[in-house]
């Protein structure tokens, strides 16, 4: 293994440092291998030589390790390149341009080859970070492309034997990054144009489709999703049987209201943890569905009643209703960190003894429906449409 153990409470658990470090080993690509534990231990003992508006360090050291901040960013933020001794400072903002690749700078990235259809994909001539020594666009960093540049003595003996025949998403030894960046200011992942038009998405230029669930079926039919398609060449994903089957069932007039999902700041994810916690359960004690005024009141709902929240394909959420103007009339929310009730029943017999959090309610995405992002295939768990009556 390539992490201690250490005893807590007489368990066995991992040294987190040690975690953080292998994690640091495997994500070269997204830039997240700067961030040692000792350097971001030392973020949070210093917190006071930060800016707090511009993040940026004013300088000194830390006393416990002699660590210099020299032009860090607090909390090294994404993406934070090389290794930790590169001592990239993070990158307050992302593609920016005015700045030095060794000050968080950077541009946008070569990731989809030179050029298409025989027209240019990196960037032209001037535009680059600040201090690049190559002004014009550039591939992104290889072993051959350090050693066309000549620089490539610019590495150690034992870098070299890492890094041959490498790019700089393999080179271990973070050594090309190290030349590329520090040396010449030049950014490993390349300098090219953004892409307005992506010739590899169903929609190479973004357009409005409705979704599979909506309540506007003359816009469904003036801006339909896509064709049904086989996803990752042989998994069948519907769309347009999907949206055409809602319209000519008129689920709209049975579910007429939009429900979208969002999270609370007194709880996290699935809520799991953070509804086990007395001091933040006491904050939040109850699943419920935020309804505008009138919308309630066509339904005879008043603040604080339980309600049924009845999704289209069949779902039925038993919550509170909170009587807010913070929605629309025609659209509803809930929050998504709530489980431990099924459709109205306490599911706390099915919890192992002393395992069930404080506070237990609906899941938003019981009455979520199905669809899949075109491009990503993520499944839609964040809007669908929805009935509510009092309970």
């Amino acid at each position: 293994m390539n992490y201690k153990m250490q005893k807590i409470k007489g368990l066995d658990e991992p040294v987190p440092e040690d975690i953080l470090r292998e994690i640091n080993k495997c994500v070269w690509t997204i830039g997240y291998t700067g961030q040692s534990p000792e350097r971001l231990k030392a973020h949070m003992r210093n917190m006071h030589l930060f800016d707090v508006k511009t993040l940026k360090s004013k300088g000194g050291k830390d006393k416990e390790t002699g660590y210099d901040f020299g032009g860090d960013y607090f909390g090294l933020p994404w993406p934070c390149y090389g290794t930790p001794e590169l001592k990239h400072p993070g990158s307050a903002n992302l593609y920016d341009t005015s700045r030095h690749v060794m000050d968080g700078g950077g541009n946008f990235r070569a990731n989809f080859g030179v050029e298409k259809d025989g027209k240019n994909l990196l960037a032209e001539d001037g535009s680059h970070s600040l201090g690049a020594d190559i002004t014009t666009g550039y591939p992104e960093l290889d072993h051959v492309l350090l050693k066309k540049l000549g620089w490539w003595d610019e590495l150690t003996d034992a870098e070299k034997a890492l890094a041959e025949g490498k790019n700089w998403k393999t080179d271990n030894s973070g050594g090309m990054m190290r030349v590329f960046m520090q040396n010449h200011g030049c950014h490993p992942f390349g300098n090219a144009k953004a892409r307005a038009v992506v010739w590899n998405f169903p929609d190479p230029i973004p357009q409005h489709r409705e979704p599979l669930y909506g309540t506007r079926p003359d816009l469904m039919a003036k801006y339909p999703t896509h064709a049904d398609k086989k996803a990752f060449w042989r998994l069948p994903t519907l769309y347009k049987t999907v949206q055409d089957k809602n319209i000519a069932d008129k689920v709209h007039e049975k579910f007429p209201l939009i429900l979208t999902s969002g999270r609370l700041v007194e709880y996290e994810g699935g809520g799991e943890e953070t509804r086990s916690n007395p001091w933040l359960a006491e904050l939040q004690q109850e699943a419920f569905v935020e309804i505008n005024p009138k919308t309630a009141a066509d339904r005879g709902i008043r603040n604080g009643d339980r309600v049924w929240l009845l999704g289209a394909t069949g779902a039925r959420l038993n919550v509170q209703a909170l009587v807010t103007e913070r929605v629309d009339t025609g659209t509803v929310w809930m929050p998504f960190h709530f489980s431990g009730r099924w459709q109205g029943a306490d599911m706390l017999a099915h919890y192992p003894k002393g395992a069930a959090p404080i506070v237990r309610g609906e899941a938003v995405n019981t009455a979520t429906t199905y669809g899949y992002d075109s491009v990503t295939m993520m499944q839609e768990t964040k809007t669908t449409i929805c009935n509510i009556e009092k309970a």
